[in-house]
Protein backbone atom coordinates (compact mmCIF):
# COMPACT_ATOMS: atom_id res chain seq x y z
CA UNK A 1 0.00 0.00 0.00
CA UNK A 2 1.21 3.52 -0.80
CA UNK A 3 2.53 5.66 2.01
CA UNK A 4 -0.11 8.32 1.26
CA UNK A 5 -3.02 7.66 3.57
CA UNK A 6 -6.55 8.60 2.54
CA UNK A 7 -8.76 9.76 5.38
CA UNK A 8 -12.11 11.54 5.55
CA UNK A 9 -10.24 14.68 6.63
CA UNK A 10 -8.07 14.54 3.51
CA UNK A 11 -11.07 14.59 1.17
CA UNK A 12 -14.05 15.91 3.18
CA UNK A 13 -16.05 16.45 -0.01
CA UNK A 14 -16.25 12.70 -0.59
CA UNK A 15 -17.91 12.23 2.79
CA UNK A 16 -20.95 14.27 1.78
CA UNK A 17 -21.44 12.83 -1.71
CA UNK A 18 -24.60 10.85 -2.38
CA UNK A 19 -22.59 8.92 -4.97
CA UNK A 20 -20.79 5.81 -3.72
CA UNK A 21 -17.00 6.24 -4.03
CA UNK A 22 -14.28 3.62 -3.44
CA UNK A 23 -10.52 4.23 -3.72
CA UNK A 24 -8.24 1.28 -4.53
CA UNK A 25 -4.47 1.06 -4.30
CA UNK A 26 -2.12 -0.52 -6.85
CA UNK A 27 -2.80 -3.99 -5.40
CA UNK A 28 -6.56 -3.48 -5.94
CA UNK A 29 -7.13 -3.30 -2.20
CA UNK A 30 -9.61 -0.88 -0.68
CA UNK A 31 -8.01 2.29 0.71
CA UNK A 32 -11.11 4.38 1.30
CA UNK A 33 -14.92 4.14 1.15
CA UNK A 34 -17.22 7.11 1.63
CA UNK A 35 -20.44 6.74 3.70
CA UNK A 36 -22.58 6.41 0.57
CA UNK A 37 -20.51 3.38 -0.53
CA UNK A 38 -20.69 1.83 2.94
CA UNK A 39 -24.46 2.21 2.86
CA UNK A 40 -24.84 0.92 -0.70
CA UNK A 41 -22.75 -2.20 -0.12
CA UNK A 42 -23.89 -2.78 3.49
CA UNK A 43 -20.33 -2.91 4.85
CA UNK A 44 -18.22 -0.70 7.09
CA UNK A 45 -14.93 0.95 6.16
CA UNK A 46 -13.34 -0.72 9.20
CA UNK A 47 -14.23 -4.11 7.77
CA UNK A 48 -13.01 -3.43 4.22
CA UNK A 49 -10.11 -0.93 4.20
CA UNK A 50 -6.84 -2.76 3.59
CA UNK A 51 -8.57 -5.77 2.10
CA UNK A 52 -9.41 -6.92 -1.43
CA UNK A 53 -12.71 -6.32 -3.19
CA UNK A 54 -13.88 -9.81 -2.18
CA UNK A 55 -14.71 -8.29 1.21
CA UNK A 56 -17.46 -6.41 -0.66
CA UNK A 57 -18.34 -8.61 -3.66
CA UNK A 58 -18.53 -12.38 -4.02
CA UNK A 59 -17.18 -12.11 -7.58
CA UNK A 60 -15.32 -8.91 -8.42
CA UNK A 61 -14.15 -10.11 -11.87
CA UNK A 62 -16.42 -7.74 -13.89
CA UNK A 63 -15.22 -4.78 -11.85
CA UNK A 64 -11.56 -5.79 -12.08
CA UNK A 65 -11.94 -6.00 -15.86
CA UNK A 66 -13.13 -2.40 -15.93
CA UNK A 67 -10.19 -1.36 -13.74
CA UNK A 68 -7.74 -3.15 -16.05
CA UNK A 69 -9.17 -1.36 -19.08
CA UNK A 70 -8.83 2.05 -17.39
CA UNK A 71 -5.29 1.17 -16.30
CA UNK A 72 -4.17 -0.10 -19.72
CA UNK A 73 -5.57 2.89 -21.59
CA UNK A 74 -4.79 5.43 -18.84
CA UNK A 75 -8.27 6.95 -19.07
CA UNK A 76 -11.57 7.08 -17.27
CA UNK A 77 -13.78 4.17 -18.19
CA UNK A 78 -17.51 3.81 -17.56
CA UNK A 79 -19.22 0.44 -17.43
CA UNK A 80 -22.91 1.26 -17.83
CA UNK A 81 -24.33 -2.10 -16.78
CA UNK A 82 -22.57 -4.31 -14.28
CA UNK A 83 -24.18 -6.89 -12.00
CA UNK A 84 -22.40 -7.50 -8.70
CA UNK A 85 -23.31 -9.96 -5.96
CA UNK A 86 -22.64 -8.49 -2.52
CA UNK A 87 -20.71 -10.56 -0.02
CA UNK A 88 -23.17 -9.44 2.65
CA UNK A 89 -26.38 -10.23 0.73
CA UNK A 90 -28.27 -9.23 -2.37
CA UNK A 91 -27.35 -8.35 -5.93
CA UNK A 92 -26.93 -4.84 -7.33
CA UNK A 93 -27.32 -3.59 -10.89
CA UNK A 94 -24.83 -0.73 -11.19
CA UNK A 95 -23.01 1.60 -13.49
CA UNK A 96 -19.44 2.41 -12.48
CA UNK A 97 -16.78 4.88 -13.60
CA UNK A 98 -13.12 3.98 -12.99
CA UNK A 99 -10.64 6.87 -12.98
CA UNK A 100 -6.85 6.36 -12.61
CA UNK A 101 -5.28 8.55 -9.94
CA UNK A 102 -2.77 11.32 -10.53
CA UNK A 103 0.38 12.56 -8.78
CA UNK A 104 0.94 10.82 -5.45
CA UNK A 105 -2.08 8.63 -6.22
CA UNK A 106 -0.99 7.64 -9.73
CA UNK A 107 -1.13 3.94 -8.86
CA UNK A 108 -4.61 4.26 -7.36
CA UNK A 109 -8.08 4.07 -8.86
CA UNK A 110 -11.15 6.07 -7.93
CA UNK A 111 -14.40 4.21 -8.63
CA UNK A 112 -17.83 5.86 -8.62
CA UNK A 113 -20.90 3.64 -8.38
CA UNK A 114 -24.50 4.49 -9.24
CA UNK A 115 -27.56 2.30 -8.99
CA UNK A 116 -29.12 1.92 -12.41
CA UNK A 117 -32.59 1.59 -10.95
CA UNK A 118 -32.27 4.35 -8.33
CA UNK A 119 -34.66 6.73 -10.07
CA UNK A 120 -37.10 3.90 -10.75
CA UNK A 121 -36.90 2.93 -7.10
CA UNK A 122 -37.62 6.47 -5.90
CA UNK A 123 -40.55 6.84 -8.30
CA UNK A 124 -41.98 3.49 -7.21
CA UNK A 125 -41.56 4.40 -3.54
CA UNK A 126 -43.43 7.67 -4.04
CA UNK A 127 -46.21 5.87 -5.90
CA UNK A 128 -46.56 3.27 -3.15
CA UNK A 129 -46.65 5.89 -0.40
CA UNK A 130 -49.27 7.88 -2.26
CA UNK A 131 -51.35 4.76 -2.94
CA UNK A 132 -50.94 3.66 0.67
CA UNK A 133 -52.27 6.99 1.94
CA UNK A 134 -55.31 6.73 -0.34
CA UNK A 135 -55.93 3.15 0.72
CA UNK A 136 -55.74 4.05 4.41
CA UNK A 137 -58.28 6.82 4.02
CA UNK A 138 -60.60 4.60 2.00
CA UNK A 139 -60.36 1.71 4.48
CA UNK A 140 -60.81 4.05 7.44
CA UNK A 141 -64.02 5.50 6.01
CA UNK A 142 -65.27 2.05 5.05
CA UNK A 143 -64.56 0.67 8.53
CA UNK A 144 -66.52 3.50 10.16
CA UNK A 145 -69.48 2.85 7.86
CA UNK A 146 -69.47 -0.87 8.66
CA UNK A 147 -69.09 -0.65 12.45
CA UNK A 148 -72.49 0.91 13.21
CA UNK A 149 -74.75 -1.51 11.26
CA UNK A 150 -72.54 -4.38 12.43
CA UNK A 151 -73.33 -3.55 16.07
CA UNK A 152 -77.03 -3.37 15.29
CA UNK A 153 -76.84 -6.71 13.48
CA UNK A 154 -75.21 -8.38 16.47
CA UNK A 155 -77.73 -6.88 18.90
CA UNK A 156 -80.65 -8.06 16.80
CA UNK A 157 -79.16 -11.58 16.62
CA UNK A 158 -78.85 -11.65 20.44
CA UNK A 159 -82.48 -10.59 20.89
CA UNK A 160 -83.62 -13.19 18.38
CA UNK A 161 -81.57 -15.85 20.13
CA UNK A 162 -83.46 -15.23 23.39
CA UNK A 163 -86.85 -15.62 21.72
CA UNK A 164 -86.15 -18.90 19.94
CA UNK A 165 -87.86 -21.96 21.38
CA UNK A 166 -86.22 -24.61 19.22
CA UNK A 167 -82.70 -25.41 20.47
CA UNK A 168 -81.39 -26.31 17.00
CA UNK A 169 -82.11 -22.77 15.76
CA UNK A 170 -79.71 -21.25 18.27
CA UNK A 171 -76.86 -22.56 16.14
CA UNK A 172 -77.77 -20.13 13.38
CA UNK A 173 -77.98 -17.08 15.63
CA UNK A 174 -74.65 -18.02 17.19
CA UNK A 175 -73.09 -18.07 13.74
CA UNK A 176 -74.38 -14.53 13.14
CA UNK A 177 -73.03 -13.33 16.50
CA UNK A 178 -69.64 -14.97 16.06
CA UNK A 179 -69.19 -13.65 12.53
CA UNK A 180 -70.25 -10.17 13.68
CA UNK A 181 -67.59 -10.34 16.41
CA UNK A 182 -64.98 -11.42 13.85
CA UNK A 183 -65.86 -8.52 11.55
CA UNK A 184 -65.86 -6.13 14.52
CA UNK A 185 -62.30 -7.22 15.36
CA UNK A 186 -61.32 -6.72 11.71
CA UNK A 187 -62.74 -3.19 11.73
CA UNK A 188 -60.88 -2.38 14.96
CA UNK A 189 -57.62 -3.51 13.34
CA UNK A 190 -58.28 -1.29 10.34
CA UNK A 191 -58.89 1.75 12.56
CA UNK A 192 -56.05 1.05 15.03
CA UNK A 193 -53.25 2.86 13.13
CA UNK A 194 -55.03 6.21 13.41
CA UNK A 195 -54.33 6.80 17.09
CA UNK A 196 -51.73 9.43 17.96
CA UNK A 197 -48.25 7.81 18.27
CA UNK A 198 -46.65 7.74 21.73
CA UNK A 199 -43.04 8.74 21.02
CA UNK A 200 -40.27 7.38 23.26
CA UNK A 201 -36.58 6.55 22.79
CA UNK A 202 -35.69 2.86 22.63
CA UNK A 203 -33.31 0.40 21.05
CA UNK A 204 -34.55 -1.38 17.94
CA UNK A 205 -32.84 -4.50 19.26
CA UNK A 206 -35.26 -4.54 22.20
CA UNK A 207 -38.06 -4.64 19.64
CA UNK A 208 -36.45 -7.53 17.75
CA UNK A 209 -35.92 -9.50 20.95
CA UNK A 210 -39.58 -8.98 21.86
CA UNK A 211 -40.65 -10.22 18.42
CA UNK A 212 -38.29 -13.17 18.75
CA UNK A 213 -39.92 -14.15 22.05
CA UNK A 214 -43.39 -14.00 20.53
CA UNK A 215 -42.48 -16.04 17.46
CA UNK A 216 -40.60 -18.60 19.56
CA UNK A 217 -43.71 -19.09 21.68
CA UNK A 218 -45.96 -19.41 18.62
CA UNK A 219 -43.61 -21.74 16.72
CA UNK A 220 -41.80 -23.74 19.39
CA UNK A 221 -40.37 -26.23 16.89
CA UNK A 222 -39.23 -25.95 13.30
CA UNK A 223 -38.56 -22.19 13.22
CA UNK A 224 -34.97 -20.97 13.61
CA UNK A 225 -34.35 -17.28 14.35
CA UNK A 226 -30.89 -15.82 13.81
CA UNK A 227 -29.61 -12.39 14.77
CA UNK A 228 -27.07 -10.13 13.07
CA UNK A 229 -27.11 -6.89 15.05
CA UNK A 230 -25.07 -3.72 14.59
CA UNK A 231 -24.53 -2.74 18.21
CA UNK A 232 -23.46 0.79 17.19
CA UNK A 233 -27.02 1.54 16.07
CA UNK A 234 -28.29 4.47 18.18
CA UNK A 235 -31.68 4.52 19.86
CA UNK A 236 -34.64 5.74 17.83
CA UNK A 237 -37.50 8.02 18.79
CA UNK A 238 -40.77 6.34 17.79
CA UNK A 239 -43.92 4.66 19.05
CA UNK A 240 -42.46 1.47 20.50
CA UNK A 241 -45.67 -0.57 20.31
CA UNK A 242 -46.32 0.41 16.71
CA UNK A 243 -42.80 -0.56 15.64
CA UNK A 244 -43.11 -3.87 17.51
CA UNK A 245 -46.38 -4.55 15.70
CA UNK A 246 -44.91 -3.61 12.31
CA UNK A 247 -41.89 -5.92 12.68
CA UNK A 248 -44.04 -8.68 14.19
CA UNK A 249 -46.49 -8.54 11.28
CA UNK A 250 -43.66 -8.91 8.75
CA UNK A 251 -41.89 -11.69 10.67
CA UNK A 252 -45.13 -13.55 11.41
CA UNK A 253 -46.07 -13.31 7.73
CA UNK A 254 -42.72 -14.93 6.90
CA UNK A 255 -43.24 -17.70 9.47
CA UNK A 256 -46.73 -18.41 8.14
CA UNK A 257 -45.45 -18.52 4.54
CA UNK A 258 -42.95 -21.18 5.65
CA UNK A 259 -45.64 -22.98 7.68
CA UNK A 260 -43.53 -22.50 10.78
CA UNK A 261 -40.57 -24.44 9.39
CA UNK A 262 -37.58 -22.48 8.18
CA UNK A 263 -35.16 -19.71 9.14
CA UNK A 264 -35.74 -16.03 9.83
CA UNK A 265 -32.84 -13.62 10.26
CA UNK A 266 -33.05 -10.22 11.93
CA UNK A 267 -30.29 -7.93 10.63
CA UNK A 268 -29.67 -4.32 11.67
CA UNK A 269 -27.34 -1.71 10.22
CA UNK A 270 -26.82 2.04 10.25
CA UNK A 271 -27.82 3.45 6.86
CA UNK A 272 -26.15 6.73 5.93
CA UNK A 273 -27.45 9.41 3.60
CA UNK A 274 -30.60 7.61 2.51
CA UNK A 275 -33.37 9.18 0.45
CA UNK A 276 -36.94 8.45 1.48
CA UNK A 277 -39.74 10.13 -0.48
CA UNK A 278 -37.35 12.70 -2.00
CA UNK A 279 -35.94 13.67 1.41
CA UNK A 280 -32.32 12.99 2.32
CA UNK A 281 -31.64 11.67 5.82
CA UNK A 282 -28.16 11.65 7.33
CA UNK A 283 -28.83 8.52 9.36
CA UNK A 284 -31.47 5.83 9.33
CA UNK A 285 -31.97 2.51 11.07
CA UNK A 286 -32.05 -0.37 8.60
CA UNK A 287 -33.92 -3.42 9.92
CA UNK A 288 -33.99 -6.46 7.64
CA UNK A 289 -36.30 -9.44 8.14
CA UNK A 290 -34.94 -12.22 5.92
CA UNK A 291 -36.48 -15.67 5.47
CA UNK A 292 -35.65 -18.70 3.34
CA UNK A 293 -39.25 -19.42 2.40
CA UNK A 294 -40.89 -19.76 -1.03
CA UNK A 295 -40.90 -16.02 -1.76
CA UNK A 296 -43.76 -13.66 -2.57
CA UNK A 297 -45.77 -14.77 -5.64
CA UNK A 298 -44.90 -12.64 -8.64
CA UNK A 299 -48.53 -11.78 -9.38
CA UNK A 300 -48.98 -9.92 -6.07
CA UNK A 301 -45.50 -8.41 -5.51
CA UNK A 302 -46.54 -4.95 -6.68
CA UNK A 303 -49.67 -5.10 -4.51
CA UNK A 304 -48.29 -6.85 -1.45
CA UNK A 305 -48.86 -3.81 0.82
CA UNK A 306 -52.40 -3.18 -0.43
CA UNK A 307 -55.29 -4.02 1.94
CA UNK A 308 -56.83 -7.49 1.62
CA UNK A 309 -54.04 -8.76 -0.68
CA UNK A 310 -52.56 -12.01 0.62
CA UNK A 311 -50.53 -14.90 -0.76
CA UNK A 312 -52.29 -17.32 1.59
CA UNK A 313 -55.87 -18.55 1.25
CA UNK A 314 -56.53 -18.01 4.95
CA UNK A 315 -54.72 -14.64 5.14
CA UNK A 316 -56.61 -11.42 5.87
CA UNK A 317 -54.21 -9.29 3.82
CA UNK A 318 -53.93 -6.72 6.61
CA UNK A 319 -50.64 -7.59 8.33
CA UNK A 320 -48.30 -5.95 5.80
CA UNK A 321 -50.75 -3.10 5.20
CA UNK A 322 -50.70 -2.22 8.90
CA UNK A 323 -46.91 -2.64 9.01
CA UNK A 324 -46.48 -0.13 6.19
CA UNK A 325 -48.96 2.23 7.86
CA UNK A 326 -47.04 2.23 11.15
CA UNK A 327 -43.67 2.67 9.41
CA UNK A 328 -44.88 5.48 7.12
CA UNK A 329 -46.29 7.31 10.15
CA UNK A 330 -42.66 7.51 11.31
CA UNK A 331 -41.54 8.86 7.89
CA UNK A 332 -39.98 5.51 7.07
CA UNK A 333 -40.44 2.98 4.31
CA UNK A 334 -40.48 -0.77 3.72
CA UNK A 335 -38.68 -2.32 0.74
CA UNK A 336 -39.17 -5.84 -0.60
CA UNK A 337 -36.60 -8.03 -2.34
CA UNK A 338 -37.86 -11.55 -3.02
CA UNK A 339 -37.03 -14.68 -4.95
CA UNK A 340 -37.64 -18.37 -4.25
CA UNK A 341 -35.57 -19.31 -1.21
CA UNK A 342 -34.94 -15.75 -0.01
CA UNK A 343 -37.29 -12.91 0.88
CA UNK A 344 -36.01 -9.74 2.53
CA UNK A 345 -38.17 -6.94 3.93
CA UNK A 346 -36.05 -3.88 4.74
CA UNK A 347 -37.54 -1.34 7.15
CA UNK A 348 -35.87 2.08 7.02
CA UNK A 349 -36.58 4.46 9.89
CA UNK A 350 -34.96 7.92 9.85
CA UNK A 351 -33.00 8.51 13.02
CA UNK A 352 -32.35 12.22 12.57
CA UNK A 353 -35.99 13.11 11.84
CA UNK A 354 -37.44 10.84 14.51
CA UNK A 355 -35.53 12.65 17.23
CA UNK A 356 -37.29 15.49 18.89
CA UNK A 357 -40.76 14.60 17.59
Amino acid sequence: MSAVEITPLAYPGLETLATAVVLLDDARSVRYMNPAAQNLFAVSATHTVGHSLTRIFEDAAPLLAAIDYASTNNCSYTQHEISLQLAASGKLELSCTVTPGEGALSDNFLIEFNLINQQLKIAREERLLDQSERNRELIRNLAHEIKNPLGALRGAAQLLDRELDRVELHEYTQVIIQEADRLQLLMDRLLAPHRIPHIVCFSIHEVLERVTSILTAEYSTGLVIRRDYDTSLPGIFADREQIIQAVLNIARNAAQAMQGKGEIQFRTRVARRVTIAKKMHKLAASIQIIDNGPGVPEEIRERIFFPLVSGRETGSGLGLTLAQTFVSQHHGTIELDTEPGRTCFTVLLPIDEAQGK
